[in-house]
């Protein structure tokens, strides 16, 4: 089954556009919940633009689901991952200042060993650890070197192409890549501009996919039809049994 896990940052954006506490982020993480969803995800950035450090406290607090926090691994998040502890810990390699994220980790230059260590360190706390990559061969295989327990993959391209014959390349590209995960001992996961429409077809190419991140497009639709049922109608693209746990 593959695990929808809702990204409220979108959330903490309408917020902080007016200020005060609504509409209010543990309010909406415990609405995706209570609707089935598997898990929830934040990126918490320098700017504090939308998630900020005390939402990422307050939702490690009252979280009933596997908690997922993406973001660089700068110092501060270094330190908050280590503080909250959540379930997995996505590492992506946005600068300080970028909009959203657009590219994967380029692991084959070099540049990028020192994540080995961050992975391990990561581990050793009894935290899921997930690099945020392209369906590139030799960048899967580098990230289980460095000791991965899984990848997501960027599914952006996917998203913009979902339609045409380039996108049928790219998701070729994707099953591939997913394969060679599942093969060489990689979990994995993907998120980035998925929505109810290049969902299906994503899911069932990409065989053995464990984990969606989704949150401009889902929170997007939640304006429209309902958070509770917007969840319910991704779990039903994915293909997925909603998650029944008690309300906290």
């Amino acid at each position: 089954m593959i695990r929808l896990s809702v990204n409220v940052n979108k959330i903490a954006t309408l917020r902080n556009a007016r200020g005060g506490n609504i509409p209010n982020v543990v309010e909406a993480a415990r609405t995706c919940i209570a609707a089935g969803c598997h898990g929830i995800t934040v990126h918490p950035r320098p700017d504090a633009r939308h998630i900020t450090f005390q939402d990422v406290f307050d939702l490690a607090a009252m979280l009933t689901v596997e908690f997922n926090i993406e973001g660089y691994p700068g110092a501060e998040f270094i330190d908050l991952v280590m503080l909250v502890r959540p379930t997995q810990v996505t590492l992506v390699p946005d600068p300080p200042g970028v909009l959203t994220s657009n590219a994967g980790w380029n692991l084959t230059s070099g540049s990028a060993d020192w994540l080995g260590d961050l992975l391990t360190r990561f581990r050793k706390a009894g935290i899921r650890t997930s690099l945020f990559l392209e369906p590139d061969a030799e960048q899967i295989k580098r990230a289980r070197k460095l000791g991965a327990d899984r990848i997501e993959l960027y599914t952006g391209p996917y998203a913009k192409a979902f339609g045409t014959p380039e996108g049928n390349v790219i998701l070729a590209a994707h099953r591939e890549a997913a394969r060679l995960a599942r093969k060489i001992g990689l979990g994995v996961n993907a998120g980035h501009d998925l929505d109810l429409k290049n969902i299906p077809a994503y899911a069932k190419a990409a065989k053995g996919l464990q984990e969606v991140s989704i949150g401009h497009a889902l929170i997007s639709d939640a304006l429209y039809v309902g958070l509770t049922r917007t969840v319910k109608s991704y779990l039903k693209a994915l293909g997925s049994k909603p998650l029944m746990v008690k309300r906290k």
